[in-house]
């Protein structure tokens, strides 16, 4: 699992981390049961504090994506699928809905947004 911290982010990093690791779960590239890095190792290996770590991983927990068994580590919990898929799509729509109020300040319409959003999909591939 790879982690990627921008200190010219304006999101603090545990959002970055946490971010990350529920794309990597939503993704399926850590399945049900996999372990992740302690939160010291990968402290350690991000070279940053053990508490900004902590509280990332206590968020991913909170909201379901990983459970901490004390003594042998955290792991990715059992997912309802169906149920991710939900939480990621109302996190597209939130941001979409930005994305459509912000365009209508500078008065673009739907043809530009639609061009714009094709060009950046067709960039990803």
């Amino acid at each position: 699992m790879k982690i990627l911290i921008s200190n010219s982010s304006s999101e603090p990093i545990y959002e970055q981390i946490t971010n990350q690791i529920k794309a990597v779960i939503l993704m399926g590239e850590l399945e049900e049961g996999d372990m992740l890095p302690s939160i010291r190792n990968l402290a350690k290996d991000l070279q940053i504090s053990v508490i900004t770590t902590k509280r990332a991983y206590e968020e991913l927990e909170k909201e379901g994506f990983i459970e901490t068994v004390q003594g042998k580590g955290s792991f990715v919990a059992s997912q309802n699928k169906e149920l991710m898929r939900e939480k990621k799509l109302k996190i597209i729509e939130e941001k979409l809905s930005e994305i459509v109020a912000d365009s209508k300040i500078l008065g673009l319409n739907f043809a530009e947004i639609e061009e714009m959003l094709k060009i950046l999909f067709e960039e990803e591939d």
